[in-house]
């Protein structure tokens, strides 16, 4: 299976950068990943709905650019579906026994995903109703993602 990960914006702290170092190496044993960047915009101090919602659409036109033909998207999205780790694994297997051989997930910018991107996906992915960094989110999907693997191959990680 091949994995690419689409997140608006670059980590500039070392420890994240070192954590997303780590779970891609890990999950190189289980897939072909691919971490793609794209620019983020800077939000004004004050920005009004309208600026907020022209800034996700900008970020929203460079992730939809990169998006590999015929990949399955999912968006994470604070309403999405939240699986527990075995939900996730095994909604990852059915995506492999369904012949989905390239998952593609994206990762707003401070402000999340555009309309459009949401609307593009066919899955939508949360993690929880809490709000957390998008560089920390990040790491917490490739955890999640090396965890599925670990669960559907039986080995201890999961406990």
């Amino acid at each position: 299976m091949k994995i690419t990960v689409i997140a608006v914006g670059k980590i500039k702290e070392k420890y994240f950068t070192g954590a997303v170092e780590e779970y891609a190496k890990r999950l190189g044993r289980f897939c072909k990943l691919e971490l793609i960047e794209v620019a983020d915009e800077q939000t004004p101090e004050g920005a009004s709905e309208a600026q907020k919602i022209q800034i996700k659409e900008k970020e929203g036109g460079r992730i939809l650019k990169k998006l590999p033909a015929g990949a399955y998207t999912v968006a994470l999205a604070i309403d999405g579906t939240m699986p527990d780790s075995v939900e996730l694994s095994r909604q990852m297997e059915r995506w492999n026994i369904n012949g989905i051989s390239h998952v593609v997930f994206l990762i707003g910018g401070s402000l999340g995903l555009s309309g459009e991107v949401l609307a593009r996906a066919e899955y939508q992915l949360s993690f929880s109703k809490m709000t957390f960094p998008h560089q920390l989110m990040r790491v917490i999907l490739l955890e999640q993602l090396y965890r599925s693997f670990m669960i559907r191959s039986g080995a201890p990680y999961h406990k």
